[in-house]
């Protein structure tokens, strides 16, 4: 069954476009690692500080392999790196959750 990860961000307001600079960069490493980029999302309107990336993955144990494989990736490593580098990112939270229902209400099994 797969599965959507959300990464719920908190990131400094006066760094958005470091943030911005970050998602776009996930665009290339995230597919070739393993997972479905949904997309990331900044900051437009009301909260100044919160973002969220969402992405869909098999299972938690294609999650683990998928994460090793981000962290060996050059454009991964490279972009974390660049997180730390800028601290951008004050805090960051991941759930996975299962979909349940489709567009319009339909139930799914």
């Amino acid at each position: 069954m797969t599965m959507t990860c959300f990464i719920k961000y908190e990131i400094d307001p006066y760094q958005k476009d470091a943030f911005e600079e970050y998602a776009r960069n996930w665009n290339e490493a995230i597919p070739r690692c393993g997972a479905d980029l949904i997309g990331y999302y900044a900051p437009h309107e009301g909260s100044a500080t919160l973002a969220y990336g969402v992405y869909n993955i098999e299972n938690l144990a294609a999650y683990e392999a998928y994460r090793a494989r981000l962290m060996a990736d050059p454009l991964g490593r490279a972009n974390y790196e660049f997180s730390r580098e800028k601290r951008f990112i004050r805090r960051e939270d991941r759930a996975f959750l299962r979909l349940v229902t489709g567009t319009n209400g339909g139930m799914l099994k």
